[in-house]
């Protein structure tokens, strides 16, 4: 098949495919994160931050040794120096593959998710079970200042990373900005994935209305989550050129699934409970 540019995806993704429900971990589909880093101009052996992708799986279950269902919301966390990123439809029809199988324990199933999803990102992946009856779930805000509000006339929604703007003459700053207008497009289906993104930054001020206009900029753009936050970073970096520079981005979820990834040049952790469309 071919995504939305034209170019041939030979995942399963966008495609009909039958409903898995016994465990095959050859569902699963990896997809290099190389190809896509080369347009951004990283040098995959030598990255230019670190991070997480976060994902967040609401839709859990499997049987135990008498039949009884498991009903469980589990998290995955990718590193973002992996070889693969996994693309997502592959993702939920390799979860949906537990829900008709019989495991001993939560521990059983905890151990064979991170075997099969480090074979398929290769390298080490965190698995976190959480117990519906247990799990605190509880909603947050984004940190830092909200840019949505301002009074900005926006013309461009393919990205355009020339829109943004910095003060180079002005005193260096500490900043933590946020916006819930991030959209952009799945790279296959082009379907629409909904976003909110914190950035922090060291450095230069940064104009607010031409990064909430470059933000809002992906509403048309065809990529998918994790390559979004990458791209973000990358434009700020060479357009803005802070010192530090995290950018962490909650993806509404679907089918079941959300995607948070982050990147950062400074921070190890960048911790935020799901947000209240999430």
């Amino acid at each position: 098949m071919k995504n939305t540019l034209g170019v041939e995806f030979n995942s399963l993704l966008g495609q009909k495919t039958p409903y898995c429900s016994h465990y095959n971990a050859d569902l699963l589909f990896p997809i290099l994160r190389k190809e896509k880093r080369k347009e951004l101009g990283i040098n995959d052996s030598c990255l230019p931050f670190s991070g997480l992708d976060i994902w967040t799986a609401f839709e859990v279950s499997w049987l135990n040794p008498k039949g009884r269902p498991n009903a469980v919301i589990a998290e995955f966390a990718f590193l973002a120096d992996s070889e693969c990123l996994i693309e997502s439809k592959s993702f939920k029809l390799y979860l949906n593959s537990f829900n008709g199988t019989k495991f001993e324990s939560q521990e059983e199933v905890e151990s064979l998710m991170r075997k099969d999803l480090t074979r398929a990102s290769g390298a080490s992946v965190d698995v976190i079970i959480r117990s519906l009856n247990t799990a605190e779930e509880l909603l947050s805000l984004l940190p830092g200042s909200n840019l949505d509000e301002l009074d900005i006339e926006v013309t461009e929604y393919q990205v355009n990373p020339l829109i943004l703007e910095v003060d180079s003459e002005a005193d260096i700053i500490c900043e933590t900005l946020n916006s819930h207008l991030l959209k952009s497009n799945c790279l296959v289906t082009g379907q629409p994935d909904w976003g909110s993104v914190v950035i922090r930054y060291k450095g230069c001020p940064i104009n607010h209305e031409a990064l909430l206009k470059y933000l809002i900029s992906f509403r048309e753009h065809n990529e998918f989550h994790e390559q979004c936050v990458e791209r973000i970073f990358m434009d700020i970096m060479q357009y803005c050129r802070p010192k530090h520079l995290t950018v962490y981005a909650r993806y509404v979820r679907r089918g079941g699934l959300d995607i948070n990834p982050y990147r950062s040049n400074y921070e190890e952790e960048f911790d935020i409970s799901r947000l209240t469309r999430q």
